[in-house]
């Protein structure tokens, strides 16, 4: 749909195109950016989030926030909720991103944050955006308090570990989740089998070299995905005990901000039930 359109659009629906000081309506097109603005904002701010939070197994947000409205990210459809504000990743199609703003809509753009650091700035941001500042603070508390609690006790072992969600596919070195596995005391093995970037780790390399402890989405009845078929492989049998498996739901491999406060937790016990199964 055309820019002119759109305007008319939102004109007949009654659209206040000057921005808010203090977003009344807020529309997020990013599953990890609805994490953050459902924690901090009030939920009648909240206007809808992304379609992706819908999905039970992938979403970062819990029953109560499923049940808020949701978009596919179009144009039509944000212009419709007649927002204030649209959180986005900066990687959004620039065209639908053009539509919104040339309605007088305001865009707030987000990077995906490969750090703890980069990812508490992002709670900070939203929160003052939202114009709910001490919420932010409080939550960015909450996650360096859930960070400090999964760190491992001085002198416990570190052990090898690959991530595997999406599909199979593993976190590499340099992104937020490696650096959650480091601070709940694993080490990252992605780079022994090449990878430079997250990406994916062929069964054969799994059998020929296994890390000490795979952290896959536990198995779910009758939606089995590739990293389970993976690690059920008959071909794996052989190297069972030298490898350890354990759960870690892809759900909290995707996201920072609240989600960290899970994922540490999840992390810390992996590591204390694989070191228990190694003695």
């Amino acid at each position: 749909m055309a820019v002119r359109a759109l305007t008319a659009l939102a004109l007949a629906a009654g659209l206040a195109l000057p921005a808010q000081a203090e977003p009344r309506r807020i529309v997020s097109v990013n599953p990890c950016l609805d994490a953050i603005l459902v924690a901090v904002a009030d939920r009648g701010q909240v206007a809808a989030v992304d379609h992706y939070s819908h999905e039970p197994e992938n979403s970062s947000l819990d029953a109560d926030g499923r049940r808020l409205p949701f978009t596919y990210g179009t144009a039509e459809e944000i212009v419709a909720l007649r927002p204030d504000l649209v959180l986005a990743p900066r990687i959004y199609p620039p065209s639908t991103l053009r539509a919104i703003a040339a309605l007088g809509i305001r865009v707030e753009l987000f990077d995906l944050p490969e750090s703890v650091q980069a990812s508490l700035a992002q709670v900070d941001r939203i929160a003052a955006i939202t114009g709910h500042p001490d919420r932010g603070r409080r939550l960015r508390a909450e996650i360096e308090a859930a960070l400090a609690a999964a760190a491992p006790r001085p002198g416990q072992p570190r052990l090898g570990a690959l991530t595997f969600h999406g599909g199979g596919v593993a976190s590499a070195q340099g992104t937020l989740m490696d650096e959650l596995l480091r601070r709940a005391g694993f080490v990252n093995q992605a780079t022994r089998y090449g990878l430079r970037q997250t990406g994916y780790v062929p069964l054969e390399r799994l059998v020929a070299d296994p890390p000490e402890v795979l952290l896959a989405a536990p198995p779910e009845p009758g939606r089995p995905d590739w990293a389970d078929r993976v690690v059920n492989h008959p071909a794996l049998r052989s190297i069972g005990s030298r490898m350890i498996r354990e759960p870690f739901p892809t759900r909290l491999t995707h996201c920072g901000g609240p989600v960290i406060i899970e994922a540490a937790a999840a992390l810390a016990q992996a590591r204390d039930d694989a070191l228990e199964r190694r003695r």
